[in-house]
């Protein structure tokens, strides 16, 4: 069995695939010219404002006002804990928004009390287009959960592919370690180049994206090898963190071949996270070459 099915059925299994249905967005009806596409990266901050206040209608509001087709939300809870009153985080901002969502946790542990649903933490992505499949891969990492951490493969890499009106497009979304040691950072590019190139390899002509906190800024040496494959879309935007008086932009859509970016915004969203968005709009290509 390939590692993309065993994901797909441990995501299955453990519930960390949800979709809400909605109509999708009507097919375009001119097949040859370039599809649109809004597309959004947002560090939650587990629904907690810069202010440290849990406030999940704030939350939706903010990510409402992107009006984005497609948005990479990092720092997602799932049951975890009192910080986000126990609540699917991840499900709740999908129904409020009208939205699927796909949730890949980093973090899957035991509840404390016996029966209750597993407490978990990652990545997700919203979509407004069903959502065709969802992985949750491994990249290395060094776990907040014990005691003496070391760099081991670990889940919360999440990619889910869709049909934005004809055109495959994979999404994927990261959030890469925050230390000062660039060493793990280093290690998790690795693994994204090698993934993303592995599953562009198996559906020729899709478009990529990948949405994340990177935890570092564009200039950073880790993150070079990116760029050989993946466009900033947000080069030259405005800082993202942290949300109240941003210093450095450490959040990102990046974009791959096939895609032409039109515009990106950091909307000025202080209140609802400790992070701004990136909003991008894109166009892409209907051409298996990338050209058109």
């Amino acid at each position: 069995m390939s590692p993309r099915a065993r994901t797909l059925i441990q995501l299955s299994v453990t519930g960390a695939l949800l979709t809400v249905a909605v109509a999708a967005p009507p097919a375009s009806a001119d097949q040859g010219r370039p599809v649109p596409l809004r597309i959004a990266t947002y560090n939650i901050h587990a629904g907690a404002g810069a202010d440290g206040v849990f406030d999940l209608d704030r939350q939706a509001a903010a990510l409402r006002a992107l009006d984005a087709d497609v948005i990479g939300l990092q720092e997602v809870d799932v049951h975890w804990g009192a910080r986000s009153q126990g609540l699917d985080v991840a499900g709740e901002l999908a129904r409020r928004l009208g939205m699927r969502v796909s949730f890949a946790p980093i973090y899957s542990l035991d509840p404390v009390t016996a029966g209750e649903p597993r407490r978990e933490y990652g990545v997700a992505v919203l979509s407004r287009f069903p959502v065709r499949s969802a992985v949750n891969h491994e990249i290395t990492r060094l776990s907040t959960q014990d005691e003496n951490p070391v760099p081991a493969p670990a889940p919360g890499f999440g990619e889910v592919t869709l049909k934005v009106r004809g055109v495959p497009v994979q999404v994927f979304v990261t959030h890469l370690d925050y230390r000062a040691d660039p060493a793990v950072r280093r290690a998790q590019v690795a693994d994204t180049r090698r993934i993303m190139a592995r599953e562009r390899a198996e559906l020729p002509g899709v478009r990529q994206f990948l949405l994340g906190d990177f935890n570092a800024e564009p200039s950073a040496p880790e993150l070079a090898p990116l760029w050989k494959e993946l466009r900033d879309a947000g080069a030259g935007a405005a800082d993202t963190y942290p949300a109240e008086d941003p210093v450095k932009r450490i959040d990102y859509v990046a974009v791959g071949e096939g895609v032409r970016v039109r515009d990106v915004a950091v909307p000025p969203e202080p209140a609802a996270s400790d992070h701004r968005p990136v909003v991008a709009e894109v166009s892409l290509s209907r051409s298996r070459s990338g050209r058109g």
